[in-house]
């Protein structure tokens, strides 16, 4: 059955596109094949796997440049659309057991009703619940529309998905963003990360920004995280969610199953 929504510029409604999942998925029509590399996001606080960010690599591990650079205005939207079918089948096959981060292109959503109709078939297809699944906005991408992008982060929301802003404080996610929508997740921009262990004002910056999505009821996580003193002084700022190479590299159609074990966490 179609469902109608209404956004605050337009209104939609959700059908099944017949050539989904399947078609989506179809490299061939993209003119390359890739695939993913999925990075654990840790709660050191626990030592358990929080989620996987899934990551596009080409097909035999090539890195993420090698398939970005062929994407054009022509093929963007159904380049969106095919990481999201690829992701949850990979996430689906490896047996990934927590959530899973998909990056995403706002540029990308012209026809809101498709995206989300593409991601609910492959979820139901790969037997892959929603609710372990995250959208958050992709690396460098600039945001053309704040409001439009926080519509649609509402509309995933409801329809019961998780949502985090990547790199905030890179410029393009910055407090104008945060103040349309408030997102489950954000994540430091690992810039703010690089040896923050050795800066009063970034541990200033990134202490300010934890006490401001706790108020919001925010999830709070450090990216690029690289040495154990930029581990533990994130500890004493009370940020526990990480993710970077300290922990793990990202893991080519593989992903860790426990929290990683060495003698130095």
């Amino acid at each position: 059955m179609n469902q109608e929504f209404d956004l605050r510029s337009s209104s939609f409604i959700l059908i099944e596109d017949e050539a989904c999942p399947g078609d989506c998925e179809n490299s061939d029509k993209l003119g390359f094949r890739f695939s993913y590399a999925y990075q654990p996001i840790v709660d050191n606080s626990t030592k358990t796997i929080f989620a996987h960010e899934a990551l596009v690599r080409g097909e035999k591990g090539e890195p993420a440049s090698s398939i970005l650079c062929q994407i054009t205005e022509s093929n963007r939207y159904r380049f969106d659309q095919a990481c999201r079918v690829k992701a949850i089948k990979t996430a689906s096959q490896i047996g990934m057991k927590g959530k899973l981060s998909i990056n995403f292109l706002p540029n990308a959503i012209y026809r809101p009703e498709v995206c989300i109709a593409t991601t609910f078939a492959a979820a139901a297809q790969f037997n892959f619940p929603i609710d372990r699944i995250i959208f958050e906005t992709v690396e460098g991408e600039r945001i053309d529309d704040g409001r439009w992008l926080a519509e649609i982060f509402r509309e995933y929301r409801r329809m019961g998905f998780m949502t985090a802003i990547d790199d905030f404080g890179a410029g393009f996610a910055g407090l104008s963003l945060l103040a349309e929508f408030q997102p489950d997740l954000v994540k430091l921009d690992m810039a703010l990360i690089r040896a923050i262990d050795q800066s009063a004002a970034k541990q200033a910056i990134a202490k300010s920004v934890t006490t401001l999505c706790r108020e919001l009821n925010i999830l709070l996580i450090a990216e690029g995280v690289e040495t154990s003193a930029e581990k533990n002084c994130l500890e004493d700022l009370g940020i526990n969610l990480m993710q970077g190479y300290f922990f793990s590299k990202p893991v080519f159609e593989g992903c860790l199953d426990e929290f990683p074990s060495s003698d130095l966490l």
